[in-house]
């Protein structure tokens, strides 16, 4: 099975200032008790085949989908960057994988076909696709990204592949530093829980992660699954803002990550349909310049690090990039050292990395 990647977002222009931030870096008093989060859909290639259609039930839906998905022709390319019919028959190649058990079945004329969904539900969920322009993961409830396959859903950002190299910096990060690689680190707005657990796997048994984000959904969906890869003695999962969650580990982080929201409120009106209607505005909205969360963090890393602890953001892009080095290496009070922009896979400068001196 395969999905498609969201369209990586473009990098927006940053006003010329900066608003001033004052919020106290730990939100919460004390370490909140273990939440009681929803429980996950369980991805449609995971739901056991306990439904049937006969294969010309079948062919009708797919001739159906398949005109739907061809009538879009390059409307959403030319309203919004969004998909194509091209893309879109690849989805519904992809959909009917993960929905039927044996795709080969299909071509039996006279026979019928197990399904994971009924195929009443696989006429809503392609209009839902094409028609209100729903993430194709969340149609099929989980995202490729590096060697995984994560379970996804509304409530839940979609990770993206340029996010992937958060996990490579990491690794570069430990590469003959047992006392990092052994540490305890963090990732913060974790969401499917994707960087947690390729961090997890970078560090192996000898280290561990605490992933953390404000909204139960995410947490829930995020332990289904560190659980799914057998990660839970070394990933935890932690509900709160923050670095709310971690008061009882201040100054003892080998390092932390994240990928918080950075893109401007005005900006999110104008971002593609499957994103700025359907992924959670709070994972995306980064306030008026896309810059709270991002200085949020670089005020509390001076002191959620340790001594020669490492640190890797995710940002909009070049603007957000100088402006953070330029507030650790000036206004952060000598915190920080080794501080590097670091370019996605399309070549838009995206993460700042460093140390805790």
């Amino acid at each position: 099975m395969k999905l498609s990647f969201s369209p990586r977002l473009s990098p927006f222009l940053m006003p010329s200032l900066f608003t001033n931030l004052h919020r106290s870096v730990c939100s919460a008093s004390s370490i909140p008790p273990p939440p009681t989060t929803p429980k996950p859909q369980t991805p449609l290639f995971l739901r056991p085949p306990t439904h049937s259609a006969t294969t010309s039930d079948l062919q009708k839906w797919h001739d159906w989908a398949n005109t739907l998905a061809s009538s879009v022709g390059s409307t959403f390319v030319d309203l919004d960057n969004g998909p194509d019919s091209t893309l879109l028959r690849r989805e519904l190649k992809w959909l009917m994988e993960d929905a039927i058990e044996e795709t080969k079945n299909v071509d039996n004329n006279d026979g019928s076909v197990r399904l994971r969904v009924e195929i009443e539900e696989l006429y809503m969920l392609w209009k839902q696709r094409v028609e209100e322009r729903r993430p194709f993961q969340y149609v099929v409830g989980c995202e490729h990204w590096r060697d995984l396959v994560l379970c996804v859903e509304e409530g839940v950002l979609i990770p993206r592949p340029e996010t992937e190299l958060i996990v490579d910096l990491v690794g570069d990060a430990v590469l003959g530093n047992e006392g990092l690689r052994e540490g305890l680190w963090a990732d913060l707005g974790t969401g499917s829980g994707a960087i947690a657990i390729g961090i997890a796997r970078v560090l192996g048994s000898g280290g561990r992660v605490i992933a953390t984000d404000l909204s139960p959904t995410a947490v829930g969906v995020a332990a289904f699954n560190v659980q799914r890869y057998g990660l839970q003695d070394i990933v935890e999962l932690r509900q709160g803002s923050w670095f709310g969650p971690l008061k009882d580990v201040e100054g003892k982080l080998s390092g932390f990550v994240s990928n918080p929201p950075y893109i401007p409120s005005d900006n999110i009106a104008g971002l593609q349909a499957e994103v700025g209607r359907h992924e959670p505005r709070v994972a995306l909205d980064g306030g008026v310049n896309g810059m709270d969360d991002l200085l949020h963090l670089c005020k509390g890393a001076a002191f959620m690090l340790k001594p020669g602890g490492f640190f890797a953001f995710e940002t909009n892009g070049e603007e957000q990039c100088k402006y953070l080095v330029e507030y650790m290496e000036n206004d952060a009070g000598g915190s920080f050292c080794n501080l590097n922009i670091v370019a996605d896979f399309a070549g838009i400068n995206r993460f700042v990395t460093g140390f805790r001196r």
